[in-house]
């Protein structure tokens, strides 16, 4: 199995609604955002997928949220703003795109050096 990552961030505010605790109110992360893509197979030319197609996709959608409230954006205002939503959040937008497939992408969040969350799907 081959898997190929690429790496970017954004930066943006949230809160976290019914978190009991200092998360519940406003705050500001530079969120670090590595997506990967696994596959068996490389294609004619010995790639998964071009690293370059890869970072301009995920930028497009990273500029959805970069300097933004996100609990303001309408896919999080009934959807709490986690590490664990944004995750899926961005694989949704990714999902379709030429060469991803749902089966070969992992999406993982970054809110500090520390802590991240990953969304996959297991077919």
């Amino acid at each position: 199995m081959f898997k190929v990552r690429v790496i970017s961030d954004f930066s943006s505010a949230h809160s976290l609604r019914e978190y009991k605790g200092q998360c519940e109110e406003l705050h500001g992360h530079n969120w670090k955002v590595e997506i990967a893509v696994v596959s068996a197979k490389l294609n004619k030319i010995g790639l998964v997928i071009d690293f370059r197609y890869l970072k301009k996709e995920l930028k497009s959608v990273l500029d959805l949220l970069d300097h933004k409230h996100l609990n303001k954006l309408s896919y999080f205002t009934k959807v709490n703003p986690s590490s664990e939503n944004i995750a899926r959040f961005i694989y949704n937008k990714l999902i379709g795109k030429s060469g991803i497939k749902s089966s070969k992408l992992e999406v993982t969040v970054w809110e500090n050096e520390r802590s991240s969350a990953t969304y996959y799907t297991v077919n």
